[in-house]
């Protein structure tokens, strides 16, 4: 880490403790990055934006480019593997985790007037969001992967509006 940002390991040692120190931080910026891009994203759109629309944006910003780069990928790799050992990193995780189900489910509970149907379709869209970028992540093909596994949750997420109408 310290050759790749030409400082010495003494000086990231000293601003960030130890490696967990430097995950968290690393992390911490990544997640204000998805939450600037969703942000962004509704502040740029013309129309007022609907249920549907925000929970694509939501995908949108969970897949865009800058989630897809390889120190990107890795960063949050490491993340995962650390949190199942380090009590602070897995509370993080926990936050992120629910973070992303609340914001889901935000925008369903405005299509699904059930409850417990949208908790379980913005559970179903945060394990698809979660579960797809990591595969898409890992594979040899990460750009197409990474563009099927946005279509694959954004098809998904119509799927459930479209069956909301029906019933």
């Amino acid at each position: 880490i310290s050759r790749q940002a030409s400082m010495s390991a003494g000086i990231i040692s000293h601003y960030f403790g130890s490696k967990q120190g430097l995950i968290l931080a690393t992390i911490r910026h990544l997640l204000s990055q998805l939450k600037q891009g969703l942000l962004q994203q509704i502040s740029d759109c013309k129309t007022p934006v609907s249920p549907q629309l925000r929970l694509q944006m939501i995908v949108d910003t969970n897949f865009a480019c800058f989630q897809q780069s390889t120190s990107v990928t890795r960063t949050w790799l490491c993340f995962w593997a650390q949190a199942l050992h380090d009590p602070e990193l897995a509370r993080l995780q926990a936050v992120n985790s629910k973070r992303l189900q609340r914001n889901l489910l935000y925008s369903y509970r405005q299509i699904i007037p059930n409850k417990e149907k949208a908790i379980l379709a913005a559970d179903m869209t945060a394990a698809m969001i979660d579960g797809l970028w990591l595969r898409s992540s890992l594979s040899q093909t990460s750009e197409d992967e990474f563009k099927q596994a946005e279509q694959l949750c954004k098809q998904f997420i119509a799927t459930q509006c479209q069956l909301e109408q029906i019933s």
